[in-house]
């Protein structure tokens, strides 16, 4: 097993240079093994204020950059994140705990989404043009974007945030998981090859670094990835200001087997919906409703799927399955696992060894669950699926509607043209038919209700970092 030399304090990046904050460190801990893998620290009331001021002054310039520069740039940018990932890789292994191949999966979404950012187009639209008047739709930048990533895909949701905010002419100060900020630390170090000074910007810290950020007057606009609950805390705290905000807040996504189905070809694919990245991912199946007519099969069919996983450091060439993130995240899924069991759920999957060090649990398939237990009605986040049956799938349909998680949804079934006739019941932002978690650079995404406001990718989640500007040409 390959051991990646980590510096020991990691700087934050401001004005393009490598700067100690001056406020309190804290440890990076590799949830694998609980071990300290790097030292950062926090920037103090100052340094942020000087940060901000610093990506005002770039802004003045960034912001009136052509087309063709930005393009360039971001393609440049995705040249370098190429020539390191091997490096950013380990990185986000060591931090994150997920195995070495998903990481470099990670890694190649980041320069995919990259360089399809920088594909697209951000010309002025004709409104109309006669002989009496022309009307044009430009695209303008925002200003200064604040970036606030988690720690499940730090590197991915990283690039999410940033490269359209600079696509667009805008200026993005980051502000990653005080749990993993090695990986993105490091893709901002290799920005600013590219950019000048003060266009992209790092600040290490935890929950008050962000709200000095997302408060701040000069800042145009939030774009957050996490809770509902920090969700709703941006939201409240950046009413008065206006700002704008594109807020990504998880799921509970459900998906809903019909009696159709075959089980032979969706079984997988559905455990790999549900267990991808440990179950840490927003966009991940959540629970799964089953026709009691292939209850028993389908659930022991992801109990089998389960136990063929080999737990361990995702450094570990034999590794499949790494770690919950973090010892706050861990103790909760397991609480969420007992109540279900005090409740009468039951734990199909057998025993499995856990590694001796690290938050590991093994990828739990749960059966007969109370359907009003917290780990069917919140989003659980981490490597445990429940499994519900049900006789009438209308009234599963009902029970979807009245939920507060409105992400993302499926259907499964061999007959395409009856799943779609559900589609229209249900109420959320993306719903898949015999696939989920899948996202895509040029399309779409976002939640409903308290899943988010906004969509991220596409042409769509582009000119969410711009400003709309008619101009009105009168000829005569």
């Amino acid at each position: 097993m390959t051991q990646l030399h980590i510096p020991h304090h990691v700087p934050c990046i401001i004005q393009g240079q490598a700067t100690q904050g001056l406020a309190d460190s804290f440890a990076v801990l590799n949830p694998a093994t609980e071990r300290i893998i790097a030292l950062c620290s926090s920037p103090s009331a100052e340094q942020i204020e000087y940060t901000i001021s610093t990506a005002q002054h770039a802004l003045s310039t960034w912001q009136h950059s052509d087309e063709a520069t930005r393009k360039a740039v971001l393609m440049r940018i995705a040249l370098g994140i190429e020539q390191h990932a091997d490096e950013l890789a380990q990185l986000i292994v060591q931090e994150q705990g997920k195995p070495l191949s998903l990481a470099h999966t990670e890694v190649a979404a980041a320069i995919a989404w990259t360089r399809y950012q920088a594909s697209l187009d951000l010309s002025p639209e004709v409104l109309q043009d006669d002989a009496e008047k022309r009307i044009e739709l430009h695209h303008r930048p925002m200003g200064i974007v604040v970036s606030i990533t988690p720690w499940n895909w730090p590197l991915m949701i990283a690039i999410w945030h940033i490269m359209p905010a600079l696509r667009a002419g805008n200026v993005v100060i980051n502000k990653p998981s005080e749990y993993t900020p090695l990986a993105t630390a490091k893709l901002v170090q290799i920005m600013q090859r590219e950019l000048p000074a003060g266009v992209v910007s790092i600040l290490t810290g935890d929950a008050e670094t962000g709200a000095q950020l997302s408060q701040h007057p000069l800042v145009n606009k939030i774009v957050f990835t996490g809770s509902i609950q920090t969700g709703l805390k941006i939201k409240q705290h950046t009413a008065a200001s206006f700002k704008h905000l594109t807020l990504e807040l998880g799921g509970n996504d459900a998906g809903i087997v019909l009696p159709d189905s075959d089980l032979d070809k969706i079984a997988a694919r559905i455990f790999n919906a549900a267990f991808i990245n440990m179950g840490q991912t927003c966009a991940a199946l959540k629970r799964v409703y089953v026709h009691e007519s292939q209850y028993a099969a389908l659930s022991q069919r992801l109990a089998n799927l389960a136990e063929t996983q080999i737990l361990g450091d995702g450094l570990a060439p034999e590794t499949t399955f790494g770690p919950v993130q973090n010892a706050k995240h861990y103790q909760k899924v397991k609480q969420l696992i007992t109540e279900a069991c005090t409740e009468g759920a039951q734990v199909l999957t057998t025993a499995q060894p856990l590694p001796a060090q690290g938050y590991f649990i093994a990828p739990t398939i749960l059966i007969h669950v109370n359907a009003k237990s917290r780990v069917v009605q919140e989003e659980q986040f981490g490597p445990v699926l429940p499994i519900l049956s049900y006789q009438n799938v209308e009234q599963v349909l009902t029970e979807l509607q009245h939920s507060d998680y409105a992400l993302g949804a499926s259907i499964w079934s061999s007959d395409i043209d009856k799943a779609q006739r559900y589609i229209q019941h249900l109420n959320c932002g993306t719903v898949w038919l015999n696939t989920h978690a899948e996202v895509l650079p040029h399309v779409p995404f976002g939640g409903w209700k308290h899943s988010g406001l906004g969509v991220q990718f596409g042409q769509q989640g582009l000119l969410e970092n711009t400003l709309s500007q008619v101009i009105h040409i009168h000829k005569g």
